[in-house]
């Protein structure tokens, strides 16, 4: 079972989240791109723990993040009317943000765009049904050197 919500964006919150608001009650709400992770943006505990288990400088993977991000806005204007897709077992995080896949005006969804290009990998810590496609995308990305994996091997 799925719930669609059309919105417009707002603005834009990293490379896998963005401030939406629902087309109809104008109540705006951030989003987090289902089944995807993208470098963060700022030094804070993740890139401290990402450091560590990817031996990678914290520099370098906030410049990743920047670049996932760049990526993720010239997908989607400010303004644009989407589609938010929800999965009904997880429509939002611990943090409170809305769950869900972003398709696009021309039927593409953005998450599945993120992961095919190289700029976010897959997201396992809640459940996504499309986590298998993702993994082999993420795959087929990293042997191709697309995106961020042009740079390192690893995020």
């Amino acid at each position: 079972m799925t719930r669609k919500i059309i919105l417009k964006v707002k603005r834009f919150v990293d490379g896998d989240g963005l401030i939406a608001e629902d087309y109809y009650s104008k109540r705006e709400f951030e989003i987090r791109l289902y089944g995807i992770d993208a470098p963060e943006m700022s030094y804070c505990a993740k890139i401290k723990k990402d450091e560590k288990e990817l031996h990678l400088p914290a520099a370098l993977l906030i410049k990743l993040g920047y670049m996932s991000f760049e990526f993720l806005k010239s997908n989607l204007i400010i303004g644009e009317s989407c589609t938010l897709i929800q999965e009904e077992n997880s429509l939002s995080d611990k943090y409170g943000r809305l769950l869900g896949y972003i398709v696009l005006n021309d039927g593409r969804v953005l998450n599945e765009i993120m992961i095919k290009e190289g700029f976010a990998k897959p997201y396992n810590d809640v459940f996504c049904e499309m986590l298998p496609m993702y993994q082999e995308w993420n795959l087929q990305a990293k042997i191709d050197l697309k995106g961020l994996y042009s740079i390192v091997n690893k995020f």
